[in-house]
């Protein structure tokens, strides 16, 4: 039992490693591109019902690092400004399944063509998915219930975000700390889950498991599917996951429906879904990513084989790589960061949350 544990920490040790430098990296463009570009920018360009406002939302959607429970609160605010079904439900697919973050550990824990292809297939699979539900009859909500209420009032407090009138260093530094700070808590405990999961894996299944147990090409595009739809997991901790199965055999295409399906298809995405576009678009929905993410996935093992890539290639040069300082002390800050985010709120940081609460309901 000893032996299996230590075997597992030094799994996850080495997954970590290749990975920091560029978590740390993700984290800092995701602060930056909160200054670049602000949520009120994004929701003036959603609304309409017409292919542009789809094309936008999925568009948009690509870069921001935001995790699968993050997106939600942000889509259905937008959905109470006049964004469109379609526009709406882009926006859920598409920032969940790929971000800066995620983006910067593909390239870590895959390969270069992998890191391209991701956003790629996140883009065309919510493009597909905001244009089909685009057809379907759209009956606005108002703000009526609790929950849309709620949105609705945090909407209009971005409105006259004091952060847009700060000189631009000053941003800056607000949006870097609110990369390591906030963004880093609510993706940070996931992506050490993945990682876990990820250890776990690379110490205990044997390298021929997915030809042993996955059988052929197409029976593991279509398990990974079935496995990622009702995962609850966000496109950085899916990554290390997806990762340690394709060093055990997995094919490529196979490990992106992995990583398309499973951060945009949960039991907290689809109860949205259906409670704000309606139960059709929640099955146009569901059979859209399904249905893109399949054909992805066989794409990119046809162009794999076609261009004679074996992304085990770049795994072995990435081990080379962890064994660096630069990955080291990466590390090292990334759980020091980690440690200070997590870390128990003293009795005047609970009393101010206490108070900054009721004058929020105030």
């Amino acid at each position: 039992m000893l032996e299996a544990l230590m075997g597992i920490a030094s799994e996850c040790w080495q997954i970590l490693k290749e990975a920091a430098p560029y978590v740390l990296f993700g984290f800092f463009a995701a602060g930056l591109l909160k200054v670049i570009i602000p949520e009120k920018l994004i929701s003036r360009h959603l609304g309409g019902d017409g292919f542009r406002s789809v094309f936008k939302a999925s568009l948009f959607g690509v870069p921001l690092p935001l995790c699968s429970c993050g997106v939600i609160p942000v889509a259905v605010s937008l959905r109470k400004q006049g964004a469109s079904k379609g526009a709406t439900a882009s926006f859920l697919v598409s920032v969940p399944e790929t971000g800066v973050d995620s983006v910067a550990i593909t390239w870590a824990l895959l390969d270069p063509l992998m890191t391209l292809i991701r956003p790629i297939s996140a883009f065309l699979t919510a493009l597909a998915t905001g244009s089909l539900i685009n057809f379907l009859p759209d009956n606005q909500v108002n703000c009526s219930s609790s929950v849309a209420a709620g949105c609705c009032s945090k909407v209009s407090g971005q409105d006259n975000n004091p952060m847009s009138r700060k000189p631009f260093f000053h941003r800056l530094k607000d949006g870097v700390i609110y990369a390591f700070t906030d963004l880093l808590k609510d993706i940070g405990g996931w992506l050490l889950l993945g990682i876990l999961i990820a250890g776990i894996i690379s110490y205990f299944v044997p390298d021929n498991f997915v030809d042993r147990y996955l059988g052929g090409e197409y029976i593991s595009l279509l398990i990974m599917l079935i496995v990622g739809i009702p995962l609850y997991v966000c496109a950085s901790a899916s990554t290390p996951i997806a990762a340690a199965l394709v060093l055990k055999g997995l094919s490529p295409g196979a490990a992106l429906v992995f990583l398309l399906a499973g951060p945009a298809t949960n039991a907290a995405t689809m109860t949205v879904v259906a409670k704000h576009l309606g139960k059709s678009a929640t099955v146009a929905y569901v059979t859209s990513i399904a249905l893109c993410s399949l054909v992805a996935g066989w794409l990119v093992n046809q162009i794999y084989t076609w261009f004679s890539i074996d992304v085990l290639d770049w795994a072995s040069y990435a081990d080379y790589e962890a064994e660096s300082w630069i990955s080291l002390v990466s590390a090292i800050v990334l759980i020091g960061l980690l440690l200070w985010n997590y870390r128990p709120a003293s009795k005047t940081e609970m009393i101010d949350c206490c108070v900054d609460k009721i004058l929020d309901g105030s």
